[in-house]
């Protein structure tokens, strides 16, 4: 079969086309992996089809028209009343596995699928659903206004709009039988109403958890389990409500996923009860680090006085050895022993007058390199090389030490003695041989 020159179209709400390995959309919360999505002609298929709609409500419904229905498609099914929109999940064997699961007995339960949704259907649904948040906010004030210690969480239309589902909130029983009235005279629906609680809420709105990603309960949990402070005490965290609960208000989820991972590895560590005895101190149990299947011990019973750590089997080993009345010389295995960390000078191969050093020489080395250069220069040219005159400075060390007023007046006297001898050189100049024109 020629892969490179076929093209695959992902199945979406609107377009029918084929589906990547039994996947479907990332927004589909309670999606499941058809594993048999590319077995052809399965004896055990049925015509069961699984319909998710708004965030986390699904059906079952039966194919009666075998229509080819893959997962993405939008459908219209059988409702009461009318029909309600939904989209295709899954198909195929697996669905009734997913009925078992659901716990469904009753065969009235499962209805129909009508027909793949037309474009009318989508526009009546599309009008329905856009009437949701303005209806939640409304309902809202009609319970505060009847007095009913209730909060409406979401509201969802059926496809059609005839229909409208309220979750709501209460911590106690409420007599909802008034507002069911009121709310339809309102808005001129079926009303519906279904209790949930703060986990289902969170799911249904979304967010972000403390560990910076989603929350799971609005991507793919969405099968509750009770939390209790047990998994947070099998796992040595402080009980800290602060950090326990999650944006619901509850202790968070993701404190069961790895419990039964600390409670098997809990087994394999020593009692915190017991003491270890060797030939030197006794020794009590401080921290323990579960799965590294590490133990602290501390010679003090309530301070942190001469931590020593060591593995499970290691202090095992030894509650064995205080079992038979022998103690050990130490605590640690003599493999495992470090040698006592000597202190480190870190000044002890340091100059410490490399501060002190003066940066001269390295004028000098260049004065050096560039007489080296006149050097090796001159007997190319066939002269001598110049010698290097000493600086003034060197030749007169004593001017430094006169005054300024002093080394002033001898400038002038220079110059004076000097006044004669520039006016004879001007003069011979300025005579007519020396390549000037007399004037």
């Amino acid at each position: 079969m020629d892969y490179k020159n076929m093209k695959f179209k992902v199945a979406n709400g609107t377009d029918r086309g084929l589906c990547c390995g039994g996947c479907c959309r990332s927004d589909h919360q309670l999606n499941t992996y058809d594993w048999l999505a590319d077995v052809v002609n399965d004896p055990d298929k049925t015509d069961l089809v699984e319909v998710q709609f708004k965030n986390t409500r699904k059906g079952y419904y039966h194919n009666v028209n075998n229509l080819q229905l893959t997962k993405g498609d939008t459908v219209a099914v059988e409702a009461s009343p009318g029909h309600d929109i939904g989209v295709v999940t899954l198909t195929g064997r697996l669905v009734a596995l997913q009925i078992k699961k659901a716990n469904l007995k009753s065969a009235d339960d499962i209805k129909r699928i009508y027909r793949l949704a037309k474009p009318v259907d989508l526009d009546k649904y599309e009008e329905a659903k856009s009437r949701e948040n303005d209806t939640m906010i409304q309902s809202r004030q009609i319970a505060k206004d009847l007095g009913l210690k209730m909060k409406i969480g979401d509201v969802e239309y059926q496809g059609d709009g005839n229909k409208a589902i309220f979750y709501y909130i209460a911590d106690e029983r409420v007599d909802f039988r008034q507002l069911i009235k009121v709310l339809a005279d309102t808005f001129h629906v079926r009303i519906e109403m279904k209790q949930i609680g703060a986990r289902q809420e969170a799911g249904r709105i979304g967010g972000t958890g403390p560990c910076g990603r989603e929350l799971c309960c609005a991507t793919w949990n969405k099968n509750f389990v009770s939390v209790n402070t047990n998994a947070a005490r099998f796992q040595d965290i402080s009980l800290n409500p602060q950090k326990l609960a999650g944006m619901c208000g509850k202790l968070k989820c993701c404190l069961n996923y790895e419990v039964d991972n600390y409670v098997e590895a809990a087994k394999r560590m020593p009692s915190k009860e017991i003491s270890l005895h060797t030939g030197d101190a006794e020794y009590f149990v401080f921290k323990t680090d579960i799965l590294a299947g590490t133990v602290t011990y501390s010679t003090d019973k309530n301070l942190a006085a001469n931590l020593v750590t060591i593995s499970a089997e290691r202090a095992r080993t030894v509650i064995e050895m205080n079992r038979r009345g022998e103690k050990p010389d130490v605590l640690e295995e003599e493999r495992h022993r470090k040698p006592a960390d000597k202190p480190i000078d870190l000044l002890a191969n340091a100059d410490l007058s490399r501060f002190d050093k003066n940066k001269r020489p390295k004028r000098q080395n260049n004065n050096k390199q560039k007489a080296d250069k006149r050097e090796a220069a001159a007997p190319q040219n066939g002269q001598q090389p110049r010698k290097e005159q000493p600086r003034q400075r060197e030749q007169q060390p004593e001017r430094r030490k006169q005054k300024p007023q002093q080394r002033a007046q001898e400038g002038k006297n220079d110059n004076n003695a000097n006044r004669p001898r520039r006016e004879n050189q001007r003069r011979q100049g300025s005579q007519p041989g020396n390549g000037q024109q007399q004037k």
